[in-house]
C-alpha cells in the first residue's frame, strides 16, 4: 500500500502546482481564501463556527454606516414597539365587545382594500407609465408630468369632492333624472360611499408612487436589452412582459408596496364613506371608549398585516436581484401610435388624470368661488410657510437617513439589519394619531427628565424642548414617512451594480466615500423622488399634525379639517385647494428630473426630451 502524505490531495481532486484543464489550482484557491479570511467551502463547518458566523460582528462586518443603520431603525422603531407592546397588556371589556362583533367585519373591509388597491395601482401606474416613456402619441408631452398630479390631492378631499358630485341632488343625477324622466329610486346608481367607492378613491390618488417609479426604473433600462429581444423575435407587448416588466420588478413593487402601506393607514376616507376597518376601530376605540390598550392592540394586528404583506413579497423574490448589465444607453426609441392605438393609449392616460385629478379639482374649485373661506388672504401666506416649513425639513431628513438606512443594508445584508429596516418601515400603516401617541410617550418622559436635571444641577427650567415645538412633530412625521423615502431609495440602490463597489473599493474608497461620489451621482432621481414624496406627503398628513402641533401653529390641512368638521365644506374647499396649488411644483419638477434621470441622458438630451 500506498503511504499517502498529510499534505497530499484526496483522489479524485487535482494535486497542489499542477495544471488541470478547466480547474483553478486547488493550493493557489485555499490560500486567496484564507489570505480573505473566508473558510474553504469544502470544509465542514462545525458547530462553533456557525454560532459565531451568527454574532453580531459578523452581521455587520459592513461596519460603522451597518451600525449606524440599525441604531437610525432602532430609534425608528419606539413608537412602534409602544404599539406593540399593548399585546403584552390584558385584554379589556372593549376588546371582547370588538371581537365578537365587528372584527370579522374589520378583517373582510381591510382585506378588500388592500386586494382592490393592490391589483388596480400597478396596472394603471406601470402601465401608463411604459406609454409615456416608450410610446409617441398626442398628449404624450402633457402625461409625462400631469399623471403625477392626483398624488398631490388628499384621499379625504377627493372623497368630499366625488359625494358632492355624484350625490343625488348632485349634477349627475340631476341629469340622469332630466334625461330619462325617472324619480329618484326608480333607477339603479352605484353608491360612492360604499367599500368600492373607497377603493376607487384610494387607487385614483395612490397610483402615483407605482408611475413615479415604474417610469424612473423604464428610463433607466438599456435599450439593448429591449433591441436584443426585438432580435429574438418578441414583438413591442412580449418584450414588454418578459424583458422590461422583470426588470422594473422592484420599482413597481415597492410603489404598490407604498400605496398599500397607505391604504392600511388611510382614516379620513373609509370614516367618511362609513367603511369599518382596522383605523376606524382604532379610532373608535381611543376617542369614544376612551381605551388605548384596545386601540394599540388592533393597531398590532394591523402591523401583522403589513408584516404579512411585505413577507410574501420578499418571499416570492426570493434570492433574485436585477441590475442593470451594460453601459451603453442610448436615446429611447420611442415607438410612433397611430390611429386607433394612439387613441387607445390617450384614453388609458387620460381617464387616471381626470378622474383622479381634474374633475375633482374642478368640483373644489367650483365649491370654492361659490362660497369659498371668506379670510383667505395674510392668514393663508402663515398657513402655507408653516406647511412648507414642516414638509421641507421632513423631506430633508428622511432623505438623509433612509440613504444611510438602505446603503447598510447594501454593504451587508444580514438578517438583524433586514428586520431593523424592514420594522421601522411600518410605521407608514399606522395612523398618524396611534404614531402621535407612540411618540409623545418617551418625548414626555425625556422632557421631564431634563427638566428635572436642569432644575436639581443648575436650578433652571428647560420646559418642553421637545413636545412644545416642533421636534417631536417632525420625528413622528419621519416614523410615518420613512418607508417612502427609504423604498425608493432601496429601488435606485438595487439597479446599481454591485462591482460599482469592487470598483470602488480597488481604488482606496471607503463605504462613505464611496456613497458620496459614487453612488449618490448615479442614483440621484431616487434621492430626488424619496424628497418630493415625502414633502407632498407631509403636506397633507392630518391626524399627527393635529395631536402634536405646538400651539397657536395651525397647517392647511389642519385648517381644512377645522371646516370640514363644522360641515363647511365649500370653506373647507379653498385651503384644499391650497394644498394641490402647493404641492403641484414638486411634483412638476420631480417629473422632470425624472425625466433627466436617464443614463446618457447628457448626450442625447435633444431627442429624449419631450
Amino acid at each position: 500500500m500506498t503511504k499517502t502524505s498529510p499534505s497530499s490531495a484526496p483522489s479524485g481532486l487535482p494535486q497542489p502546482g499542477l495544471s488541470q484543464p478547466g480547474l483553478p489550482q486547488l493550493g493557489r484557491v485555499q490560500a486567496s481564501l484564507a489570505h480573505a479570511g473566508l473558510p474553504d467551502p469544502r470544509a465542514t463547518r462545525s458547530w462553533p463556527s456557525l454560532r459565531r458566523s451568527w454574532s453580531a460582528r459578523a452581521l455587520l462586518r459592513g461596519g460603522p454606516l451597518s451600525w449606524l443603520s440599525v441604531i437610525i431603525a432602532g430609534l425608528f422603531l419606539i413608537p412602534i414597539l409602544g404599539v406593540l407592546l399593548s399585546l403584552t397588556q390584558p385584554s379589556s371589556e372593549t376588546w371582547t365587545h370588538l371581537a365578537t362583533t365587528v372584527m370579522p367585519r374589520y378583517l373582510f373591509n381591510t382585506a378588500v382594500l388592500v386586494v382592490g388597491v393592490g391589483l388596480a395601482v400597478p396596472i394603471i401606474g406601470a402601465g401608463t407609465a411604459w406609454l409615456v416613456t416608450m410610446c409617441r402619441f398626442p398628449g404624450r408631452g402633457v402625461f409625462v408630468w400631469a399623471l403625477i398630479l392626483p398624488l398631490a390631492m388628499p384621499a379625504y378631499v377627493i372623497a368630499y369632492a366625488y359625494t358632492d358630485f355624484l350625490q343625488p341632488a348632485g349634477p349627475v343625477q340631476t341629469m340622469l333624472r332630466d334625461i330619462t324622466g325617472l324619480s329618484f329610486r326608480e333607477y339603479w346608481f352605484p353608491e360612492v360611499r360604499s367599500l368600492g367607492g373607497a377603493v376607487a378613491m384610494l387607487v385614483l390618488v395612490l397610483y402615483p408612487y407605482t408611475y413615479m417609479l415604474s417610469r424612473t426604473a423604464f428610463l433607466d433600462q438599456s435599450v439593448c436589452a429591449l433591441d436584443v429581444s426585438r432580435t429574438l423575435g418578441c414583438g413591442p407587448w412580449k418584450s414588454f412582459f418578459r424583458v422590461a416588466l422583470p426588470l422594473a420588478r422592484p420599482a413597481i413593487v415597492a410603489g404598490t408596496a407604498l400605496a398599500l402601506m397607505e391604504t392600511l393607514a388611510d382614516f379620513g376616507t373609509v370614516s367618511f364613506f362609513g367603511v369599518p376597518n382596522f383605523t376606524t376601530g382604532i379610532v373608535r376605540a381611543w376617542i369614544a371608549f376612551g381605551d388605548r390598550t384596545t386601540a394599540g392592540q388592533l393597531a398590532s394586528v394591523l402591523l401583522i398585516f403589513v408584516f404579512l404583506v411585505l413577507f410574501l413579497e420578499a418571499q416570492s423574490r426570493g434570492k433574485a436581484r436585477f441590475h442593470q448589465a451594460t453601459n451603453r444607453y442610448q436615446s429611447l426609441p420611442g415607438r410612433p401610435l397611430r390611429g386607433l392605438a394612439a387613441v387607445a393609449a390617450f384614453t388609458a392616460c387620460f381617464l387616471p388624470l381626470f378622474l383622479g385629478f381634474l374633475l375633482p379639482a374642478g368640483v373644489l374649485f367650483s365649491m370654492a368661488l361659490e362660497a369659498g373661506d371668506q379670510q383667505f388672504g395674510r392668514r393663508y401666506f402663515e398657513l402655507v410657510g408653516n406647511s412648507v416649513t414642516l414638509a421641507l425639513v421632513s423631506a430633508i431628513f428622511a432623505v438623509l437617513l433612509a440613504t444611510l438606512m438602505a446603503y447598510g443594508l447594501r454593504l451587508h445584508g444580514g438578517w438583524l439589519v433586514r428586520m431593523s429596516n424592514r420594522l421601522a418601515s411600518m410605521g407608514y400603516a399606522l395612523p398618524g394619531t396611534i404614531i402621535a401617541v407612540g411618540v409623545l410617550i418617551p418625548f414626555a418622559a425625556l422632557d421631564n427628565a431634563i427638566d428635572a436635571w436642569l432644575r436639581a444641577t443648575w436650578g433652571v427650567s428647560s420646559g418642553l424642548l421637545l413636545t412644545g415645538g416642533l421636534a417631536a412633530l417632525i420625528f413622528a412625521y419621519l416614523v410615518r414617512f420613512l418607508a417612502v423615502s427609504l423604498n425608493t431609495i432601496e429601488s435606485g440602490l438595487s439597479k446599481i451594480r454591485p462591482s460599482m463597489d469592487d470598483a470602488a473599493r480597488s481604488l482606496g474608497a471607503r463605504p462613505l466615500a464611496a456613497l458620496l461620489r459614487v453612488h449618490a451621482p448615479i442614483m440621484w432621481p431616487s434621492l430626488l423622488t424619496a424628497g418630493l414624496v415625502v414633502f407632498v406627503d407631509v403636506m397633507k398628513e392630518l391626524p399627527a399634525t393635529l395631536v402634536m402641533r405646538p400651539f397657536n401653529f395651525d397647517t392647511l390641512a389642519v385648517q381644512a379639517h377645522n371646516f370640514a368638521a363644522d360641515e363647511r365644506l365649500t370653506e373647507a374647499a379653498t385651503p384644499a385647494l391650497t394644498i394641490v396649488a402647493v404641492g403641484i411644483p414638486p411634483v412638476i419638477l420631480l417629473s422632470r428630473a425624472i425625466a433627466r434621470g436617464r443614463p446618457g441622458q447628457a448626450g442625447n438630451r435633444s431627442r429624449e426630451a419631450p
